[in-house]
């Protein structure tokens, strides 16, 4: 049986997502939703220069997460617009 992980939100992340459109948001959150069955899809990108950090891009948007194998939890940093997701 594959291990569910928890997804945890930073304050700062959910802020950003209730910003957004609401189509947008649907989108966002079933990708949120698919990375607890597969917390590296083969669509993610690591981020260089930090460990366990990754990216996952929903059109113009980007999820920027971590994974904690540990405990199996993501904890999503930040969600924002592709000019401004990693400022």
């Amino acid at each position: 049986m594959i291990k569910r992980c928890e997804i945890r939100i930073a304050r700062r992340a959910a802020k950003s997502l209730a910003a957004l459109q609401r189509r947008d948001q649907q989108r966002i959150r079933a990708a949120i939703e698919l990375l607890a069955e597969d917390p590296r899809p083969p669509a993610c990108m690591a981020m260089t220069g930090e460990d366990s950090v990754y990216r996952v891009r929903v059109g113009n948007y980007r999820i920027v997460y971590e994974v904690i194998d540990d405990v199996l939890v993501i904890h999503v940093v930040r969600i924002g617009h592709r000019r401004e997701a990693y400022r």
